[in-house]
Order: structure tokens, then sequence, then C-alpha cells
């Protein structure tokens, strides 16, 4: 988290308004909070229910599918990210 969280402070910082930066940053904590949350809960469920081998499993099965995801959204639009074209 510690290579993440800046970074994504900064894409918070950038994209939002000066006037709403504040409760730009409250929405960011608030979500990341709620998804950490139940990504624990279900790591939990998962070590209890079925054992750890099951949470590292799953924990690669999302990854995998954060990755396709990466790599179809490049595919469907190119240009996301590369800021505005000058010229």
């Amino acid at each position: 988290m510690g290579f993440t969280q800046g970074l994504l402070a900064a894409l918070v910082a950038d994209t939002a308004p000066p006037e709403l930066r504040g409760t730009a940053y409250g929405f960011f904590n608030l979500f990341s909070g709620l998804a950490l949350l139940v990504a624990s809960l279900l790591a939990g469920v998962l070590w209890d229910k079925f054992g750890p081998q099951s949470t590292f499993f799953v924990g690669a099965v999302f990854a995998t599918i954060a990755i396709v995801g990466l790599a179809a959204t490049r595919h469907i639009a190119p240009n996301v990210g590369h800021g505005p074209k000058s010229g």
C-alpha cells in the first residue's frame, strides 16, 4: 500500500476541482476503507471455511481478473490516462 496510496492520492488531487478536493479525498478514503473491509471479511471467511490455500487461490484469481481487465481497458480505450493532447 505504501507504493500505491501516494499515487492514488495524487490522482485524486489532479482530477478533483480545487473547491471539492477535500470532499474528493473524503470519498476516496471512505470507498478505500469499505473495499478493504469487504476484502478482509472475504479473506477471513475463506480462511476459516476452506483453509489458507483457498484465500491465496482466490487472491490469485482476483489478480488475474484485474490484469485481464487492465488489458481490455487498454484495448478498448487506448488513450485513457495519457492526458490531453497539445497542439
